[in-house]
This record gives C-alpha cells, sequence and structure tokens, in this order.
C-alpha cells in the first residue's frame, strides 16, 4: 500500500511548479526591502530550521549579505530586546501557526526589521504578520513528516536570494520542478536503493553529512531518519565531522554523504567518503555525480542542477529512501510516534 507520504513525494514537481510561478514576480517587493536592509535573520524550527540552513548559504553564497539563525528563545523565553535595524528576518513555518514563531517575527519587528514570512498557509498568523509573506503552492501536507512543504519552502528562499540580488540565473529555479520528477523515477528504479535500505535497517544509526548549500539537506535526511524511522542519526558538517565526531563512523555506524554534483563542497566529500570507506566503514552517496558514487559503497541519483538550486530536488533521493526504511521497519511513516503536524514550543 503507498503511503501518504510518498504520495506527498510524487506531488512536489507539481507543487514546486506552482510555488516558482507564483513567488518569482514577488522579487521587486524583496528587492525593496532589500534595499533597507543589511543582512539576514532566518526564524525558524524542525524542518523549516534546515530550510534556513540553506536560505543562510545562499544568501551569504550568492547575495553577499550575512545570514544567520535566530535563537527564538532570546525573544520568547529572555523577552530581551535587540537593536535589528538593518535586518530583514525572514520566519519560516510551514503552517502559519506555531506560536513561537508568530511571536518571535512579531519582536524581530518590534527591535526595528523589516520582515518575510515563508509559509504554506495562506491567511496563517505568521503571513498576516510579515509585510511580505512567500506563500507556498505545496496544497495540504496530511503526512507528517514535510516533504512538499519543505520543499516548497527551499524554492521561496531562492526566490528570496534573487530579490536580494544573488548572483545566479533564475532559469535554473524555473528547472527544478522537471529535475524533481526524474530523481523520483531515477531513485525508485535505481538498485542502490534496496542495498541502503537493507543495510541501514541491520545498524543502530548514521552519520548524515554535507557542507555549504548542501548541509542544510544532510541535515534534513538526518532528521527523517529520526522521526520517521526511529534510528539515531547525527547530522553534521564534514569540516565539523573531520573535527572529531568520524571517530563514531563504523560497520554499525555507516555515513550518508549529500552533495550536489557539481561546487566546491563536492572535492571534500568524495575525500570524506574514501577516508570513511578505508576505516572499513560504509559511505552512502546522495547527489555528488560520478565521482562520490565511485568512492562510495552504493549511492543514489543527485539533480542536474547547479549548486545553488540543487537542495529542492537533492533530498528527494533521501526522501524515498527514508520513506522505503520505515516501512522496511515496519514503521509507518505518515504518523510517527509522539509527533503531530503542527509543533507548538515555548
Amino acid at each position: 500500500m503507498t503511503s501518504q507520504m510518498r504520495a506527498e513525494i510524487g506531488e512536489q514537481p507539481d507543487a514546486l511548479r506552482r510555488t516558482i510561478d507564483a513567488l518569482l514576480p514577488r522579487t521587486p517587493d524583496i528587492a525593496a526591502l532589500a534595499r533597507e536592509t543589511r543582512q539576514v535573520l532566518f526564524i525558524a524550527r524542525g524542518s523549516s530550521d534546515n530550510a534556513a540552513v540553506y536560505g543562510r548559504y545562499l544568501v551569504e553564497s550568492h547575495a553577499g549579505r550575512l545570514g544567520t539563525l535566530a535563537a527564538p528563545s532570546v525573544a520568547t523565553t529572555y523577552k530581551r530586546r535587540l537593536d535589528l535595524s538593518g535586518v530583514l528576518a525572514v520566519a519560516i513555518s510551514q503552517s502559519g501557526k506555531t506560536e513561537e514563531i508568530v511571536e518571535t517575527l512579531d519582536w524581530a519587528r518590534g527591535c526595528g526589521a523589516r520582515t518575510v514570512a515563508v509559509t504554506n498557509g495562506a491567511g496563517s498568523p505568521l503571513a498576516e504578520a510579515a509585510e511580505v509573506a512567500l506563500v507556498t503552492e505545496a496544497g495540504d501536507e496530511i503526512a507528517v513528516p514535510a516533504t512538499k512543504t519543505y520543499t516548497t519552502q527551499l524554492a521561496a528562499l531562492s526566490v528570496l536570494g534573487l530579490g536580494l540580488g544573488a548572483d545566479v540565473v533564475v532559469d535554473d529555479l524555473r528547472r527544478v520542478p522537471d529535475e524533481v520528477a526524474r530523481m523520483i523515477a531515477e531513485t525508485e528504479a535505481s538498485p542502490a536503493l534496496p542495498e541502503i535500505v537493507e543495510e541501514l535497517a541491520r545498524v543502530p544509526g548514521a552519520v548524515v553529512s554535507g557542507r555549504g548549500i548542501a548541509f542544510g539537506t544532510a541535515l534534513e535526511l538526518a532528521l527523517k531518519i529520526k522521526e520517521a524511522c526511529y534510528l539515531h542519526a547525527m547530522g553534521l558538517s564534514y569540516a565539523d565531522l573531520l573535527h572529531g565526531p568520524i571517530a563514531v563512523v563504523d560497520a554499525q555506524t555507516p555515513a550518508l554523504l549529500v552533495a550536489a554534483g557539481s561546487g566546491p563542497t563536492l572535492s571534500g566529500t568524495i575525500a570524506l567518503a574514501r577516508r570513511v570507506e578505508s576505516a572499513g566503514a560504509k559511505a552512502f552517496g546522495v547527489g555528488g555525480g560520478d565521482g562520490l558514487a565511485a568512492a562510495c559503497t552504493a549511492a543514489l541519483p543527485g539533480p542536474g542542477l547547479p549548486e545553488w538550486v540543487a537542495p529542492p530536488a537533492l533530498i528527494v533521493p533521501g526522501q524515498i529512501m527514508v520513506e522505503n526504511l520505515a516501512r522496511r521497519l515496519g514503521v509507518d511513516p505518515d504518523v510517527p510516534r509522539g509527533l503531530n503536524k503542527v509543533t507548538q514550543t515555548d
């Protein structure tokens, strides 16, 4: 039986196409705020926080603006006022109803920031609180693990980058829906898929690593493994992994390595795969082209997109792997224990 999670994975090409078409005309609105700001503060939790990591790397590496991740507790628990003049605060929430995120965006505005919301909830409290609301067109998402709401958030953040003056080609973004459709078909036909699923089904956990623009994808894949499969998964930049945690990678703790097919972090990811394999552990690739595949025990395909816009398609093989792994372990991926679609935090 097809899970709701798998059905929603399959809806992503259309959801992305609708979102990109709806949001690209909003770049002048973002550009107007950009003229009055210098840096970007991302406010998010959960999968949305992983999307924010992508947004941070995008605006820093391609738009020349400092990007930082907010600590919402400073606003909601410590209740400290900061000088946020010259800051563009970007709050990300799939529902737009998480009270902590809405409260933190209100706090940012009160501290002098200009405000943007990224949400799938048209008319939600978050959308109403922002000066510019980038409302994604994912449609209703029933399964608890975010799939299409996550990838459409990434598309919205790509549009944000364009509005902030990123030195990228807009037509690359328009190619994303077709690449996602290709990723779905190629991943499900890949002989590496059942091999990786079987290997992960017999171990207690894994390390998931990427760097730079792919780092958010690694964090999101680790989160999906934890919440949908109940396995331990540590998401790390490979630079941090090499500083000590690589000691945990062994025959019972394989490494999942995530990379775009090009870009400055690819060679380091390939080198890490070779190091993992030489230590007697297994490395499984997600993306990274032929070079990463050759260095790994097995590898899932990756998109033919430039690094800046690869993440919306790069996560898709991981989503499919997680859905297959959950069912292999006898877990319902649609309703992970202890989780709800909208999570409230204080």
